[in-house]
């Protein structure tokens, strides 16, 4: 079964159609990455996945629950990780986790607090300093950190290389393929087309609230017709 089901989506905001019969899965264990420029779609996507936006026509789904009937049973199955990371600069990123666990009400001990920390690559002597001196890199560690420590079956993550270091980039997704090998499945939206073919197993370019086409890693990608025909297109 998908993880992640869009079936023929119909969305509107402010009178307009954004999202006009998008149809999508993503199944446990693949990265899927959904290209588009800006007013395509990709940010009402996420909200609708969210439960935060209702469709007037059409389904979405995480793990089987609608998050327009059961928005809050749908964000515990998931984890979500924004373009700009919403932590708590006082604290540090071991008082950041627990508090953010404990506001889902769930309990992990400190050894697989730690154990996430170390899957995410964030190192041990800069676990107890406050965020405020960290770099975006740095923050998204202790984000993929609390999603690897719930264990949860679905990752959004919303322009995820946006503003990163090559480094850091290369990290990023040395992170995200440790995820997709425990059998979770993923969701980035970008405009990051090299990025996406660096680690994503489909693509699908989104158009005026559509798939307009869709490649699979496995039929091989031709970055460069790809940027001939999107590359304007998803950085606009």
């Amino acid at each position: 079964m998908a993880m992640i089901a869009i079936e023929s989506a119909v969305v509107e905001r402010g009178g307009k159609r954004v999202l006009d019969g998008l149809s999508l899965t993503v199944a446990p264990g693949e990265i899927y990455a959904l290209l588009g420029g800006n007013g395509a779609g990709k940010s009402t996507t996420l909200s609708a996945l969210l439960g935060f936006l209702m469709p007037s026509a059409g389904t979405f789904s995480i793990d089987g629950i609608d998050p327009s009937g059961d928005g809050a049973g749908a964000r515990r199955r998931l984890a979500y990780l924004p373009e700009n990371v919403a932590l708590y600069e006082h604290l540090s990123a071991r008082e950041n986790i627990d508090y953010f666990l404990a506001l889902t009400g769930e309990t992990h001990s400190a050894e697989a607090r730690e154990a996430a920390f170390d899957a995410a690559g964030l190192q041990g002597d800069v676990r107890d300093k406050a965020l405020g001196g960290f770099s975006k890199g740095m923050r998204q560690k202790v984000a993929i950190a609390m999603a690897v420590i719930r264990a949860v079956p679905v990752l959004l993550l919303d322009e995820p290389t946006s503003g990163l270091d090559p480094r850091a980039t290369a990290d990023f997704t040395a992170l995200v393929e440790q995820l997709k090998t425990r059998g979770t499945a993923i969701l980035m939206v970008t405009h990051d087309l090299l990025g996406a073919a660096d680690c994503a197993d489909r693509i699908g370019f989104l158009d005026h609230g559509r798939i307009v086409e869709e490649v699979a890693r496995e039929a091989g990608y031709d970055v460069m017709a790809l940027h001939r025909r999107y590359g304007e297109a998803v950085t606009a």
